[in-house]
C-alpha cells in the first residue's frame, strides 16, 4: 500500500497518491524491514502542524490536519481519510503488522517536508547520540542549561536544577536585570556541595543577556510583574500576558538572530500563549512576514501544567470523592482557566472532575488569600522536576504544539522525536479538551 524509497540513509514512506521529494531512491523490502527507522513524510504549511513527531497511532498518518484530536485514539480513527481502511485489507495485513512493530518500538516518525530546513530534521537523532535520551535535535550528554530572570520562581528552579540534575545538566548559565542578584544565586549554588564529591552538581555561573542562547536548554522565567497580594485581579496570568509578549518577543528575535537549534522552555506566565508568541517571533522576517526560518514547534515548549497535575493530587489525596485521579486521572490544557482535569479516564465522571478543576484553579487565589505568592510549587512542579523528566526523555506534564495552539497534554521526547500520549478519551472530556484548544486558539 504505501511506497517506501531512501533519502540518505534514511527510509521514507509515503501513502497512495501523496508526492515523494526528487532526490530519492525505491527501497527494496529487504531495506525496509531491516531500517532503524521508518519515517513518513507529510506535506502541510509551516505553522500548522509539529515539523516532526513520533508515531503513536497509526491513524495519524491518514489525518487532514494536527490538533487536540490527536490526543484521543476514538477521535483519530472517526477522522481518518478512507486510505486507512484499505490498510485493513487482508492482502495489506503483512504490511499492517510491520508497521504496528516499528510504531510499538518507537521506530516510526514524520517528518513535515513543508518544514524549511526539513532534510537536516531527516537526519535528527541517527547519528552520535545511540539512543540517547530527551530531544533528538540537542547533542548526547550532559545539556548546557541557561535561566532568564532569577526571581522568587526563577531562584527556586535553579535550585531544584541545580540539586537534582547533575546526571543531565553540565552547567547552569543564570541572567538577570540586577547583576548582584546572579552573583548572589552563582556565590551560594556553588557552595552546595557533596563532601568528597565536588563535580557531582553542575556548576552555576553569572552570564550576560547576548549569551543567554548560547546553551542546549533556554529556560525563560522572565516577567514583568506580578499583581500584589490584595489587588483584586482574578486572573493573573491573563493580566501579565500583554506586558510580557512583548519581553519574550524580543528573546524571540534574539534566538533567530543567534540560529538557536536547543530547546526552548516556557515557565513565566500566562505560559502557553507566551509559548506561542516565542515560536511565531522567532520566525518572523524583518518584514513581519512568518517565513518559518527560525525555531520548530518541538523545540518550544510550555511548563506550567505540571503544578496543575500536582494540585489535583494534592486534592484527591485530601478527598476520597478525587482519589481516582491518583491511579486513572490526567491533566490537559493550559496554566489557567481553560484548564481540564479528568478524574479518570476509563470511568470519567464528568460532574467530579469539573469540580476538582475548579479547586486545582483557584488554588492560586487559596494560597494568596492566606497573604502569599504561590511560587514554589510551581517553580518545582512544572519547573524543576518537568524539565529534568524533559530531559531525560520520560513522560511530565507540558504544552507542545498541537496545529496551532500549545497544549498542555502528558508527552515526552523520544530517541525518534516528540511522542504525545493518546487515550481513548470519552466523549465528554474530549469536548472539554476541544473548548480549551479553541480559547487558546484566539489568545495569539
Amino acid at each position: 500500500m504505501f511506497r517506501y524509497y531512501r533519502i540518505g540513509e534514511e527510509i521514507c514512506l509515503a501513502g497512495p497518491g501523496e508526492p515523494v521529494p526528487g532526490d530519492c531512491a525505491s527501497a527494496v523490502p529487504e531495506e525496509v524491514r531491516a531500517a532503524a527507522r521508518l519515517t513518513w513524510l507529510f506535506y502541510r504549511a509551516p505553522g500548522t502542524c509539529r515539523a516532526s513527531f513520533l508515531v503513536s497511532d497509526l491513524n495519524q498518518l491518514f489525518q487532514k490536519e494536527e490538533n487536540a484530536s490527536w490526543l484521543s485514539s476514538r477521535e483519530l480513527s472517526r477522522n481518518a481519510s478512507p486510505e486507512a481502511a484499505v490498510l485493513d485489507r487482508e492482502e495489506n495485513a503483512a504490511e499492517k503488522a510491520m508497521l504496528e512493530d516499528y510504531l510499538h518500538q518507537g521506530r516510526l516518525r514524520a517528518v513535515n517536508v513543508c518544514q524549511p530546513g526539513w532534510e537536516q530534521v531527516l537526519k535528527e537523532g541517527a547519528e552520535g547520540r545511540d539512543g540517547a535520551a530527551g530531544p533528538a535535535f540537542l547533542p548526547a550528554g550532559k545539556k548546557k542549561v541557561n535561566i532568564l530572570a532569577i526571581g522568587d520562581v526563577g531562584s527556586n528552579l535553579l535550585t531544584g536544577l541545580h540539586l537534582l540534575g547533575g546526571d543531565c545538566i553540565s552547567e547552569i548559565g543564570i541572567c538577570d536585570l540586577d547583576d548582584k542578584i546572579t552573583a548572589r544565586w552563582a556565590f551560594e549554588q556553588n557552595q552546595i556541595a557533596y563532601p568528597w564529591d565536588y563535580d557531582r552538581l553542575p556548576e552555576v555561573r553569572a552570564i550576560p543577556a547576548d549569551q543567554l542562547f548560547d546553551a542546549d536548554v533556554v529556560v525563560f522565567v522572565a516577567s514583568k510583574g506580578i499583581p500584589p497580594v490584595g489587588s483584586g485581579v482574578k486572573d493573573v496570568r491573563m493580566y501579565q500576558f500583554e506586558n510580557n509578549r512583548k519581553i519574550v518577543g524580543m528573546y524571540a528575535r534574539m534566538a533567530r538572530e543567534k540560529d538557536f537549534r536547543g530547546m526552548f522552555c516556557q515557565v513565566s506566565d500566562p505560559v502557553d500563549p507566551l509559548a506561542k508568541t516565542f515560536l511565531l517571533e522567532s520566525n518572523r522576517a524583518e518584514d513581519g512576514t512568518l517565513d518559518w526560518k527560525g525555531v520548530r514547534p518541538e523545540q518550544v515548549q510550555g511548563f506550567g501544567l505540571g503544578v496543575m497535575n500536582a494540585r489535583a493530587a494534592y486534592y484527591a489525596k485530601r478527598d476520597p470523592r478525587f482519589e481516582k485521579f491518583l491511579t486513572e486521572g490526567r491533566s490537559f490544557g493550559p496554566h489557567g482557566q481553560e484548564l481540564v482535569i479528568a478524574d479518570s479516564i476509563d470511568n470519567y465522571d464528568d460532574v467530579l472532575s469539573r469540580e476538582l478543576t475548579q479547586k486545582v484553579v483557584t488554588a492560586n487565589m487559596e494560597m494568596r488569600a492566606l497573604g502569599f505568592k504561590p511560587f514554589v510549587a510551581p517553580a518545582f512542579s512544572s519547573g524543576a522536576l518537568s524539565i529534568l523528566l524533559m530531559l531525560r526523555g520520560e513522560w511530565h506534564c507540558g504544552s507542545v504544539y498541537l496545529g496551532g495552539a500549545f497544549m498542555g497534554v502528558k508527552n515526552r521526547y523520544a530517541p525518534n522525536g516528540l511522542e504525545t500520549e493518546v487515550l481513548p478519551l470519552p466523549d465528554p472530556l474530549y469536548a472539554r479538551i476541544r473548548e480549551a484548544e479553541e480559547v487558546l486558539k484566539g489568545i495569539c
